[in-house]
């Protein structure tokens, strides 16, 4: 055996012996980050507080599209008008899913629904985010690769597949992209705003749930307001954005939004009119309290940098030390993930790490279907984790790394 693999061997069995359970698998923000949003719950503190600024009762039912003031809010934060927000319930993964959904049994704008046509093709820029591709997968829509550089996905190859009109949507995280940290470029938003797809109903899934997620003050990415551009290409259609707080306040208990098209807004108000009388008007107002405007969202965000930044800072540190000329990372500006790109032993190096007690995403999971077909992405989620704790895990991966990199060399020579 080589002597450089007997050492890696040897060290990974002492960490095997620490018992150690590490889980890494999701975004999850950690105590310390939760904590930060708890004077939330204090900011209701009788009935007398709890009517809107128009004056109506928040316990009870009515406001379909979300009471006005937390509208502004989550529409100063995502760059949008008031009047193009709707405001849900507390995920905006299931306000895309309801989106498709009904695109499914009803149509967009009039068009076919979909499961009355042969066939709906989708397209997802990768490395992507799992859970998109779990949405379209759930409903049978064939998934199309489109890969991904520093300026965001290949727009040559956009704009070819969406001449087949069978071609229906794209996912999007267009700000410090899940996983990769990407931020679109401006051409690129540009190229998307003056897209013109053969299917009429063809819809941008962009997913902006990391717009105000800054890990520095001097160093926050650009992003063009895709609605306004959109409106400006004569193309105010073609785009759902979505939004949340779900990594702002609480996870569980945050507020979701869609903004969109006067046109595209009424056909979801028209399918929500049946579907509910309205949703948790209680936290949409316990968010406006607390928050109060844009500035006080801001200043919430640096303190969730403050606590996230060391830990981005630690990843990148370890890696340097430990994988430089074996594999590659990125170190993000903002969002919640660190992209590790190995040499064809994603699934091995994956594998391997949780035997030892650091649960990391399953290997593929960002490529549709769970398909990595070059077996190099690993998503780092670094929030979850002490420093104490992310420093081991990063340690015992880095040796993971090296071993899995050392035998998959002598299986290829």
């Amino acid at each position: 055996m080589d002597e450089n693999i007997g050492k890696l061997l040897q060290l990974y069995e002492e960490y095997k012996d620490m018992g150690l359970e590490l889980h890494m698998e999701r975004g999850k923000p950690c105590k310390e980050q939760l904590n930060i949003s708890m004077p939330m719950m204090d900011v209701l503190n009788s009935s007398a507080d709890l009517n809107c600024a128009d004056g109506i009762d928040c316990r009870n039912y009515g406001v379909l599209g979300g009471i006005e003031e937390c509208k502004k809010l989550i529409g100063d934060m995502i760059e949008v008008p008031a009047e193009n927000v709707i405001i849900f319930g507390n995920s905006s993964l299931a306000v895309m899913y309801g989106c498709i959904s009904r695109a499914m049994t009803h149509g967009v704008l009039g068009s076919t629904p979909w499961a009355k046509l042969d066939k709906i093709k989708w397209l997802c820029p990768v490395p992507g985010y799992d859970r998109h591709f779990s949405i379209t997968e759930h409903f049978g829509i064939e998934m199309i690769n489109v890969p991904m550089d520093s300026r965001g996905p290949d727009m040559d190859m956009v704009e070819e597949l969406a001449k087949d009109d069978a071609v229906k949507g794209i996912w999007c995280v267009p700000k410090y992209s899940n996983p990769d940290g990407t931020t679109y470029s401006k051409a690129v938003v540009d190229r998307f705003a003056h897209l013109k797809p053969a299917a009429k109903d063809f819809r941008i899934y962009w997913d902006n749930a990391y717009s105000v997620h800054h890990l520095y003050d001097d160093k926050q990415d650009y992003l063009p307001e895709i609605l306004a551009e959109c409106e400006k290409a004569g193309n105010p259609d073609i785009v759902y954005k979505f939004t949340s707080t779900s990594k702002i306040s609480f996870p569980g208990s945050g507020v979701a939004a869609i903004a969109a098209s006067k046109s595209n807004l009424a056909e979801i108000k028209a399918q929500m009119a049946i579907e509910t009388i309205g949703y948790d008007k209680v936290n949409q107002l316990r968010h406006v309290r607390f928050f109060k405007d844009l500035a006080g969202i801001t200043e919430h965000m640096r303190r969730h940098a403050d606590i996230l930044r060391p830990k981005f800072e630690l990843v990148d540190s370890i890696f340097k030390k430990e994988l430089s000329g074996i594999a590659e990372w990125n170190a993000p500006h903002g969002g919640y993930f660190v992209l590790l790109k190995v040499k064809g032993c994603a699934k091995e190096v994956v594998e391997r790490c949780r035997a030892a007690g650091v649960v990391l995403t399953k290997a593929g999971a960002t490529y549709p279907y769970g398909k990595d077909p070059y077996n190099s992405d690993i998503r780092i989620a670094p929030s979850y984790p002490t420093l104490k704790e992310l420093e081991t895990a990063m340690k015992i991966l880095c040796t993971v790394v090296k071993l899995e990199t050392a035998l998959h060399g002598q299986k290829t020579e």
